[in-house]
């Protein structure tokens, strides 16, 4: 691919992201937020594998990044309570196999951390029906 078309590539992704960004609902937020640390998991993942250190390095940072600034930060234990607290030490404790994944070039704790991550996606994917109504049920 040449320069124009990765810039040109990268320059829609941007706005694509902006524009779904700025119609969102928090709940659809949350989603994009775990979607983008999955994604950039996965990515890491396949730079590991081929040996693209850089990009390794840049992935795991971006899923550090949504993972401690994003998905941790909108946490409420005011009104979450346990299930609050809970996922906040599941956060921590993925930014640290984040940091032994990218330290070590450890592709087993990468996969620890989509597998631990994909069940907190898919349970907050399965309750958006009944998020509009106001409450969870």
């Amino acid at each position: 691919m040449h320069a124009l078309q990765k810039f040109t590539a990268r320059t829609y992704e941007q706005v694509s992201v902006e524009a779904r960004v700025f119609t969102a609902d928090p709940h659809q937020l949350i989603e994009m937020l775990m979607d983008g640390a999955m994604e950039a998991i996965a990515r890491a993942t396949g730079a590991l594998e081929c040996g693209d250190m850089e990009l390794k390095c840049a992935q795991i940072t971006k899923a550090t990044l949504i993972i401690e600034e994003g998905l941790r930060s909108s946490l409420d234990e005011g009104t979450g309570g346990k299930l609050a607290r809970d996922l906040d030490a599941l956060y921590r404790y993925l930014v640290t196999r984040l940091t032994v994944a990218n330290l070590r070039n450890d592709p087993s704790a990468l996969a620890e951390c989509a597998r631990l991550l994909q069940p907190i996606r898919e349970a907050w994917q399965a309750i958006r029906p009944t998020v509009g109504s106001g409450r969870l049920q």
